[in-house]
């Protein structure tokens, strides 16, 4: 019996930051089914496939996306009804034939992807399979290593930090729920300890967000925190999202730290980063220089590639052409993959196969709007990458990641 669609229907639900996001339902012929939410972002990369939002301020903000969500029940379901759901690539051409637009700016990315992922849900739901082995095959095996978040600055957190995200990353191969328990403990260590400090809460993906006297008193005190959690910055290591994107001015070409009120050149963050990872266990940067940056790009991989991890997100934003840039320039040595960034499942897995050819490190992760949908969890695991960035352990659609990882870590064992 071939397994075709039968029906799709799109939804508005919300995000973890109450704004509306698309969700889709998809039913085979043999009432199998799959559901999927797509996520949205608050520090976006300009060239990113386009968030279809309705822009009616009666609405939400005008943050509602009933116009995406019109365009799965009027234009994709239409479309894609009686194909065959397991062929995976030949549903994201006919998703992809009907916007003209490389950006998906006709159909909305968060449309494309929820329709998108509900179909690889569906077609590994007929099969009675997990997604991870569905979409990966028997090669299924590693878990990632978490890139934890544990204090937030930046545009996800109104604190007085310039730098985004403040990591932990275990570098002992051990079972990945051994690395989630420590992972844990360090990060409720570093709340007993900033409870001494001016903390505003936590940012939009659970880390804390406390106000400090500057960005390295943060990594100290993460370090301070791994210690009285009884490990030792040998056994965890730091990692830092930058978000530079946010800072730059293409104008003048200058970096201005908002937070901070601090004016730097390409060549000082380079120093400054230089600096840090001297002074403290840092071993990967994420966006440390801005998406249209290149000639620093190719100047910080130069001086700093075999040292470290160096991260395009907004360098890359998930797109096939932006990465063979990369890989031509010699820009960067990793890529952050998210599937909203691109807008369907094939497009994500083409560019992890292309990064993975070409020995860049990749890191399956979330977004600052996240929802309870955890196929990031399924996608590390279907494609070995061995990295995953999905938030602290504190908010449910960060939590719902970590938990499903733990649940395909008991199903590989």
């Amino acid at each position: 019996m071939k397994k075709l669609i039968k029906e799709i229907k799109g939804y508005e639900l919300l995000d973890s930051r109450g704004n509306p996001t698309v969700a889709a339902k998809v039913v085979l012929n043999d009432q199998s089914e799959g559901f999927a939410l797509s996520p949205s972002g608050a520090s976006t990369g300009a060239y990113e496939a386009h968030e279809l939002r309705d822009k009616d301020m009666t609405r939400f903000g005008g943050k509602g996306v009933s116009e995406a969500v019109q365009n799965i029940n009027d234009k994709i379901y239409p479309a894609l009804v009686g194909s065959d759901c397991t062929n995976q690539a030949k549903v994201d051409e006919i998703i992809n034939s009907l916007d003209p637009t490389e950006s998906k700016k006709v159909l909305g990315a968060n449309a494309t992807l929820a329709v998108s992922l509900a179909c690889a849900k569906a077609a590994a739901s007929h099969y009675k399979m997990p997604l991870f082995r569905y979409l990966g095959g028997v090669n299924s095996c590693v878990l990632p290593r978490p890139m934890m978040n544990i204090l937030n600055g930046g545009a996800h957190a109104k604190n007085n930090i310039d730098i985004q995200e403040f990591m932990i990353v275990p570098t002992a191969t051990i079972p990945f729920s051994e690395n989630m328990r420590k992972c844990t403990e360090i990060y409720h260590t570093l709340g007993e300890i900033l409870k001494n400090y001016d903390i505003t809460g936590v940012g939009d993906e659970g880390g804390f967000a406390p106000n400090l006297k500057d960005d390295q008193t943060a990594i100290e005190l993460i370090c301070t925190a791994i210690e009285k959690a009884g490990y030792t910055t040998d056994e965890f290591k730091i990692a830092l999202d930058i978000a530079s994107s946010e800072w730059y001015n293409p104008n003048d070409g200058f970096y201005y730290l908002p937070k901070r009120q601090k004016k730097m050149t390409a060549s000082e963050l380079i120093e400054f980063y230089e600096d840090l990872s001297k002074k403290y266990p840092i071993i990967s940067l994420e966006d440390p220089l801005a998406e249209d940056d290149w000639s620093a790009w190719q100047k910080i991989t130069e001086k700093m590639g075999n040292k470290m991890q160096l991260v395009g997100d907004d360098l890359f934003v998930t797109n096939t052409t932006r990465l063979t840039m990369g890989i031509s320039d010699g820009a960067a040595n990793a890529i952050l993959v998210k599937p909203n960034q691109i807008g369907t499942l094939s497009e994500t897995l083409t560019v992890i196969r292309q990064a993975q050819r070409n020995s860049y490190s990749v890191i399956l992760s979330h977004r600052s709007g996240e929802t309870e949908d955890t196929t990031i969890a399924d996608i590390a695991v279907a494609t070995n990458c061995g990295q995953i960035k999905t938030g602290a352990p504190s908010r449910t659609d960060r939590v719902a990641k970590y938990n499903r990882l733990l649940m395909i870590e008991d199903l590989l064992k």
